[in-house]
């Protein structure tokens, strides 16, 4: 689950005036694992928090939220936990929590810590029962240690930091999203035109994940969208072409009868 913010002019997009010279459309995405389809999404302005968004979600037991440090909502947690629902984000340093239990860490791994916390009370709440886990693992390429954040209390550490890896995907989505289809200029500047431009964006970005999954050739997505604009005038077998791109079309039998005439006194 993300969020990915597109600018605007503000003197152009009056209702997604974000800042006083700023405008700004946010698009939140849930992806699910399954493919990497999107499952639900909302458009907002870029004034429109995320955890704002996040709250409006309903999730089934037993799901798998993999979000980013901007979804930080205690109470939000709670509920998740309550409902069965789990969570693998990364810790925030300014998160207030004390340690239950130090678990033993894998050895031969890059996992440096792996505890079971409870969050810290605040002025403004009573006490939170719920454990979580907090696990600290050593990147090696940035030479700096990441610290992650779950109510998932029975995975291993590497499991945890797996799931989080993988977050990744949702923003190859967005950058797809944004590069592939273009979704950086709009032909309207109305609220009704730009909503309309981005829901036909994310439909045309099933239909092409669909077609990529379905072929039996290895398409990256950005040669799949690239060669599909060169097909649309061409006339032949979607399927086919999608196994087998490189044969040429089938001939077009009788197509001097279709052929427009370029001397007028010849029609």
């Amino acid at each position: 689950m993300d969020s990915t913010s597109i600018d605007l002019c503000a003197s152009l997009f009056d209702g997604a005036r974000y800042k006083r010279t700023k405008g700004a459309a946010k698009v939140h995405l849930l992806l699910d694992h399954h493919g990497y389809l999107p499952s639900f999404a909302c458009i907002t302005d870029g004034k429109t928090s995320d955890i704002e968004v996040a709250r409006q979600f309903q999730f089934a037991p037993g799901t798998v939220v993999v979000m980013d440090r901007a979804y930080v909502d205690y109470d939000w947690w709670e509920r998740l936990t309550k409902q069965g629902v789990f969570f693998v984000t990364r810790f925030k340093s300014d998160l207030h929590y004390e340690v239950v239990e130090q678990r033993t860490v894998p050895q031969n791994r890059s996992i440096r810590a792996d505890q079971v916390v409870r969050l810290c009370a605040t002025s403004k709440t009573g006490a939170y029962q719920t454990l979580y886990r907090r696990i600290v693992l050593w990147v090696e390429d940035k030479q700096e240690e990441m610290a992650f954040f779950t109510n998932h209390l029975d995975w291993g550490a590497t499991t945890v930091t797996s799931v989080y890896k993988d977050r990744w995907q949702i923003e190859s989505f967005f950058k797809s999203l944004k590069q592939l289809l273009r979704v950086k200029t709009f032909v309207g500047t109305s609220p009704n035109a730009l909503k309309t431009q981005i829901w036909t964006a994310l439909i045309a970005m099933l239909l092409l994940k669909y077609l990529q999954l379905r072929s039996r050739f290895d398409w990256s997505l950005s040669n799949l969208c690239a060669l599909l604009r060169q097909q649309l005038f061409v006339y032949r077998d979607l399927f086919p072409w999608l196994d087998d791109p490189y044969q040429p079309p089938p001939a077009l039998a009788g197509w001097h009868d279709l052929q427009l005439p370029l001397d007028w006194n010849a029609a």
